[in-house]
């Protein structure tokens, strides 16, 4: 929310939000620059607890257990920042300028 607060703000300052379309412009922009580092974040993430998925041995029945919920919660976590909340953001945003 911070970056897509922020592209909002200096758009509105600049006076460049006139319509929806530029609503959408900022809310993009917003969106792009917290992609790389979520992704990034996710991807080693991930990378780290893969291992643990594929171990053999003992304890890895348990390991496999919070590995597996934790990946399906970073991948969830990753569609809601980089989809969801831009998309809710630019609604209610939007609001204000229809």
């Amino acid at each position: 929310l911070v970056y897509l607060k922020a592209a909002y703000r200096k758009r509105l300052e600049n006076g460049a939000l006139r319509d929806r379309n530029r609503l959408r412009e900022a809310v993009i922009e917003g969106a792009v620059m917290r992609l790389r580092p979520k992704v990034m974040t996710v991807l080693t993430t991930i990378a780290g607890l893969l291992p643990l998925l594929w171990s053999q041995g003992t304890g890895a029945d348990v390991m496999r257990r919070i590995a597996a919920p934790m990946i399906g919660g970073l991948v969830t976590s990753t569609l809601v920042t980089l989809l969801l909340i831009p998309a809710l953001y630019e609604w209610w945003q939007g609001r204000k300028i229809a």
